[in-house]
C-alpha cells in the first residue's frame, strides 16, 4: 500500500468513527441510556454499593479501564470508589476449568454482588453466553444491569435494565470506541455530582 492510499484509509476510518458518534448523538435513546447509566452508578455509590464490570477480549479491557477510573482517579484527586472488573486470570481460569467458560462471570456476580449493586456488561454482539449468564444471575440477585452493546444488542438486549446500543457501526472496533466514550462520560457525570469541587473554576 502506497503512502497516499494509507493516508486515505486512515482519513476514511476517522470519518467513519465520526459518523458513528454522530449517529449515537442523534439517537435520543442513546444519550438517555448514558444518563440512566450515570444515575444508576451514582445511586449505587451513594448507598455504599459496588460497581461491577465484565466483558470478553477488548471489552474486558474496557471493563478494567472502567473499574480503575473509580478506584484510582479520573480528573482530579478524590476518595476511591468501589468498583471491580471481573478480569483476574486465576479466578477466571479456575471457574472455567471447574464449571465451564459460560460461568466465569456469573460465579463472580454471585460471589461479590448484592441487591442494589450495579453490573455493567460490555458485548459488541450481545450473544456471549458468559455475559448472558451474568445478566441472568444479576437479575436473580436484584442487581441493576447496564448493557453496552452493538449489532442490535443480540440476546443480551432484553436482559439488561439499561441498554446502551451503538447504532450504525457493524464492526467491533467502532462499537468499542463508543463504549469507552459512554464509560468515561458516565464516570465524569457521577464524579461531578459526588465531588463538585473537582470541577469548580
Amino acid at each position: 500500500m502506497c503512502f497516499t492510499m494509507m493516508q486515505a484509509t486512515i482519513r476514511a476510518s476517522f470519518e467513519e468513527a465520526a459518523r458513528t458518534l454522530q449517529a449515537f448523538l442523534d439517537d435520543p435513546s442513546c444519550v438517555e441510556g448514558v444518563e440512566k447509566f450515570a444515575r444508576a452508578a451514582h445511586e449505587t455509590l451513594q448507598r455504599g454499593g459496588l460497581l461491577m464490570a465484565c466483558g470478553n477480549g477488548g471489552s474486558m479491557c474496557d471493563a478494567m479501564h472502567f473499574a480503575e477510573e473509580w478506584t484510582g482517579r479520573f480528573r482530579s484527586d478524590r476518595s476511591p470508589l468501589p468498583a471491580v472488573a471481573f478480569s483476574d486470570p486465576s479466578h477466571l481460569t479456575c471457574i472455567a476449568n471447574d464449571f465451564g467458560f459460560d460461568e466465569v462471570f456469573a460465579r463472580l456476580v454471585t460471589a461479590y454482588g448484592k441487591e442494589g449493586d450495579t453490573l455493567v456488561v460490555m458485548s459488541t454482539s450481545g450473544h456471549s453466553p458468559n455475559i448472558l449468564r451474568a445478566l441472568e444471575t444479576a437479575k436473580d440477585k436484584g442487581i441493576t444491569t447496564v448493557g453496552l452493546l452493538g449489532k442490535g444488542g443480540g440476546k443480551a438486549l432484553p436482559l439488561v435494565d439499561i441498554p446502551i446500543l451503538v447504532p450504525l457501526a457493524t464492526t467491533s472496533d467502532r462499537i468499542q470506541e463508543i463504549h469507552i466514550k459512554a464509560l468515561h462520560i458516565a464516570i465524569e457525570s457521577v464524579e461531578r455530582a459526588l465531588f463538585p469541587s473537582n470541577y469548580d473554576g
